[in-house]
């Protein structure tokens, strides 16, 4: 990743930005659902992390985690296409995984567009199998395919203090 990327939690005067994001770069041609207000409220959530990739001048990619018992939840990734093919995206998930790991999290799992090739691609590329196909899961209209990264077994996780 370039070194002039910084990694760090999302303040919530960032709700806005990183909203706005999501509706073009994640939400392109659906119902925007990640508004400014639901961003904030994963901002402030005790069990989630909104982590924030920047430049100097801008945000140029974000994440969204939900953490359970077992497994944790990436709700959103995005990153600004100028910035892309940067290493942000890897920077992103691998700083959240490392966070999963000490946590003693057996697995992440996400779901994307079932013709989002690149996205497929990519988590692809960062151990994340494919799993099933959720028929109209975006807004009962477009279908989604689940991944999922195996961070440890489960066994392994139930031993962790």
């Amino acid at each position: 990743m370039d070194r002039n990327i910084e990694l760090s939690l999302a303040r919530p005067a960032e709700s806005l930005p990183l909203a706005q994001m999501s509706r073009d770069l994640v939400e392109n041609g659906l119902r925007w659902s990640w508004r400014p207000s639901r961003i904030l409220s994963m901002i402030q959530h005790p069990e989630a992390v909104v982590l924030v990739a920047k430049t100097r001048i801008e945000i140029a990619g974000f994440a969204v985690m939900e953490f359970h018992e077992t497994h944790a939840h990436l709700n959103l990734l995005a990153v600004k296409p100028s910035q892309r093919r940067k290493g942000i995206g890897r920077a992103l998930i691998e700083w959240l995984e490392a966070s999963c790991r000490v946590a003693g999290i057996a697995s992440v799992v996400l779901e994307l567009r079932v013709d989002n090739d690149g996205a497929k691609e990519f988590y692809g590329s960062l151990g994340y199998k494919p799993g099933r196909i959720v028929e109209d899961y975006y807004q009962g209209s477009v279908d989604a395919l689940t991944m999922i990264h195996q961070l440890m077994t489960p066994e392994i996780a139930a031993q962790r203090p």
